[in-house]
């Protein structure tokens, strides 16, 4: 059997040249606040404690001093304490992680959501390489894959058509947030910042420890990608509904019938936000009719933690 080729028409299927094009919307944005990661002329590199940087040398222990930090190789051989010292990164990192299971393939309006979350994602990378960072993605889901993170337009661009890539094939594989969350902290590539882009069915019990050690590598936000079907109570009426090929009429007609629907849609979001406001994480949530932009300068944009 011969299987048609997905057409990319941005709304059901990604579209590259759409991801392309968002580039332009990027550039109306207030520019994000670039942190120097190089020395300035005539100093020396600031040698700090953090993570995510560059090992600059190693010197004996002093009080106060992180233990984390400790080079035991040296100690061991010199039989005196010592403790590396670090210089910060001269480009920041960022790595999106992009849920990719078959619940992000849903739409009622406008766009599925896994079209939306690609076109956020795809405004993440022109946004961060507005402010010199390099841009990488890690999918999960029905797709496991990751682009390590990379700088300038070329960087962008590998993201954006292995999204296009990944979204034409099949999804018919499932995978729990706390998985990815694993398979990120093993992969960080010095990433210093982590976007998840998520519709939040995902989240299961392990997700919160996972995420406490992923806090502990780099600065995570979180962006909730929802159908506006899941946002509110539908009317009553009959729904047509497509999936895997098979097409059936839903009937909401009575109040019940309609709360208990509402809920079993909306739980993928209040499972996504009270992960994220339990472990303090900045937040935002869009539909798949919204633009983007607002959201993702609003995770992006703010001042990021001096490391």
């Amino acid at each position: 059997m011969t299987v048609a080729p997905a057409v990319a028409d941005g709304r059901v299927h990604v579209s590259l040249p759409e991801l392309i094009a968002l580039r332009s919307c990027v550039a109306r944005a207030p520019a994000p606040q670039v942190v120097s990661r190089a020395p300035r002329s005539g100093q020396r590199p600031a040698r700090l404690h953090g993570r995510g940087m560059d090992y600059a040398e190693s010197r004996v222990y002093q009080a106060g001093d992180d233990v984390r930090r400790m080079d035991w190789r040296l100690t061991a051989r010199s039989g005196v304490a010592h403790t590396k010292l670090f210089q910060e990164e001269r480009e920041g990192r960022l790595l999106v992680l992009l849920d990719m299971n078959a619940s992000m393939r849903f739409g009622t309006r406008t766009r599925f959501k896994s079209v939306q979350a690609a076109r956020a994602t795809a405004i993440a990378a022109w946004y961060a390489m507005r402010g010199s960072e390099r841009v990488g993605v890690l999918a999960f889901g029905g797709q496991r894959q990751l682009v390590r993170p990379q700088g300038g337009p070329r960087g962008v661009l590998t993201v954006l058509g292995a999204m296009a890539a990944w979204d034409a094939l099949p999804a018919d594989a499932d995978e729990p947030l706390s998985g990815a969350l694993q398979r990120a902290g093993r992969l960080m590539h010095g990433a210093s910042r982590v976007l998840l882009v998520s519709d939040g069915f995902a989240v299961d019990d392990a997700a919160r420890g996972r995420m406490l050690g992923l806090i502990g590598k780099a600065e995570v936000s979180v962006l909730g990608v929802a159908d506006p079907l899941e946002l509110a109570e539908p009317p009553a009426g009959r729904y047509p509904i497509a999936y895997r090929g098979t097409h059936y009429d839903l009937a909401l007609q009575g109040d019940r019938q309609r709360a208990e629907f509402a809920r079993g849609l909306g739980e993928g979001q209040r499972k996504l936000t009270a992960l994220a406001g339990g472990l303090g994480l900045r937040v935002r949530s869009i539909d798949t009719s919204e633009d983007p932009l607002e959201a993702i300068v609003a995770l992006l944009g703010a001042s990021r933690r001096a490391r």
